[in-house]
């Protein structure tokens, strides 16, 4: 029995370099630390050390404790979901380690394939470090908070459904003989499109691109194959509802209706159509110049059939939960200074059972079958626990609009193909999930400035429903424009490679892939649509 998908991943290594890792964070928090104390001393009364402890001290009220919300007043005595003012004091600098964070990830694959191979862990955990700890020194109790809010409220939920949908997904095999020629290819990308939005883009992909690899094994050019296929099953599928893709997901945790997003269902089938009809010609054109003959033929032929079935069950109540927690209404529980709703966490419980069920109940050969590994859940969740990490002064300032570093940015994003692109721009570099936020906050300031989160979002799907249609299909769409624009899309990359197929690197993937064929398909839909 061969249990090699229980191997540590060599990413994940422990570090023997803690102490230079701490060192480098500090020197770059005292250089942090001292332009910031300055800004302060400019302002008569409180120290920045008594303003921020205050803030701080207010969080964790038991004023606020007994609302069940973590709220603040501002200067126009309304309610704000975090602590006041510390986007408007963030300098842009303060950017730099998540900017790091995300050139290590463009470029250490491409000028040091080894050495991120077996120390991309310490990697994200070194650049985590260098925000964390300046953030820390400054901010104090603030910035604990802040720190604790965007990996409880964000991170845990986005993992915890990612870990769920990877390992049931990785239990379902598909048997028999498949050849990959451009209608069975075709066949396939729709299908994964369509399932995309019931399962997750990331169930989607874990349970179509290794048999997807294996019918085109024979065949030369797959490079281009594995990219349309994160286009449309890793991305462009995942926008119908909330289970398709995080950034939805996370409009659904904030009040956004499950079956809203069937309202970009025109986008969606716009883009994919095209997106497929290129991979159709495509692929035509390249099976005639490398088989002109047809597939080989290895011998007799075994029927397709499915193993692992069982595993639909879980999938099953994977959905059920996340519809479960949008409906339900429980109250909030207070964990390190975050509130979170009761339901929530029942949610993220109930997914790791169903993951865990799956394991339990799913024979070790149908995985090894599946040539199912750890290697790429775990390496997205530790890239992403350092980018989430790092990305905190990006959403601050970001959320801070007008009052913010990027007050000029904010200020010209008014229209909803503005939405659409500085949305989905930022989405292809920053990770979609957190920018979907960031400018699903900013429409809420925008158009319902001081009101409560439930309503104004109601709002915003009614009266305001093109710019949130904006804001949802920038953030899945644009997703696929680089490998960190959506979790998936380093797992299918990782997966191809350990197959066998060569895939580009983060800026050839860009330059001979989504600036060719996804930009200029961007772009007609918005002027049709916004």
């Amino acid at each position: 029995m061969n249990l090699k998908f229980f191997k540590n991943p060599p990413g994940c290594r422990v570090a023997p370099g803690i102490a230079i890792l701490v060192m480098a964070a500090l020197i770059f928090g005292w250089l942090l630390f001292t332009p910031i104390q300055s800004v302060y001393a400019q302002s008569p009364g409180q120290s920045p050390a008594q303003s921020l402890a205050e803030t701080a001290e207010n969080v964790h009220s038991p004023e606020l404790a007994a609302t069940g919300h973590s709220s603040l007043n501002n200067a126009d005595g309304h309610t704000t979901g975090h602590p006041p003012n510390l986007g408007e004091i963030l300098p842009l600098w303060s950017v730099i380690p998540f900017a790091c964070m995300l050139l290590s990830i463009a470029l250490m694959p491409l000028l040091a394939p080894d050495f991120w191979h077996h120390h991309f862990g310490k990697v994200s955990a070194f650049w985590a470090a260098t925000l964390a700890i300046p953030f820390l020194m400054v901010y104090k109790g603030i910035a604990l908070y802040e720190i604790f809010h965007i990996l409880l409220a964000d991170y845990v939920p986005f993992i915890v459904l990612l870990w769920s949908l990877y390992t049931v997904s990785g239990g379902i095999l598909l048997k028999g003989t498949l050849r990959g020629t451009p209608l069975v290819n075709t066949t396939l990308l729709i299908i994964g499109t369509v399932l995309a939005s019931w399962m997750g883009t990331t169930g989607a992909a874990m349970l179509l691109i290794r048999p997807f690899l294996r019918a085109n094994n024979y065949r030369k050019s797959r490079t281009f194959m594995v990219v349309f296929f994160i286009f449309l099953v890793a991305n462009i599928g995942g926008s119908l509802t909330p289970l398709g893709d995080p950034p939805l997901f996370l409009g659904f945790l904030h009040g956004v209706s499950f079956f809203w997003t069937f309202n970009i269902l025109p986008h969606m089938l716009f883009v994919a159509v095209i997106l497929l009809v290129v991979y159709f010609i495509m692929d035509s054109w390249f099976y005639r110049k490398e088989v002109p003959d047809g597939p080989p033929d290895d011998g007799v032929k075994e029927p397709l059939r499915l193993t692992g079935i069982h595993n639909f069950l879980f999938l099953l109540g994977i959905v059920g939960a996340v519809l479960a927690s949008g409906i339900l209404d429980w109250p909030d529980v207070h964990t390190l200074g975050v509130h979170r709703a009761l339901q929530d966490w029942a949610r993220d419980g109930f997914l790791i059972l169903m993951g865990v069920l799956s394991l339990v109940t799913t024979s070790f050969k149908i995985r090894d079958d599946n040539d199912f590994t750890w290697f790429p859940i775990v390496e997205v969740a530790v890239l992403f626990v350092g980018i989430f990490i790092t990305m905190v002064p990006c959403l601050l300032i970001l959320k801070a609009g007008a009052k913010g570093e990027l007050a000029v940015l904010i200020n010209a994003v008014k229209e909803p193909y503005h939405y659409f692109y500085v949305t989905g721009i930022l989405s292809g570099l920053l990770d979609n999930a957190p920018t979907y936020l960031t400018f699903f906050n900013t429409a809420l300031g925008s158009f319902y400035p001081g009101m409560a989160e439930k309503p104004a979002v109601d709002l915003l799907m009614s009266e305001n429903a093109i710019f949130l249609k904006a804001i949802s299909t920038g953030a899945v769409f644009f997703g696929a424009l680089t490998y960190i624009g959506n979790a998936p899309n380093f797992m299918v990359r990782s997966i191809a490679e350990e197959a066998g197929t060569p895939m580009p690197s983060f800026f050839g993937y860009v330059l001979k892939y989504s600036l060719i064929f996804l930009v200029p398909i961007f772009i007609i839909m918005q002027l049709i649509f916004f």
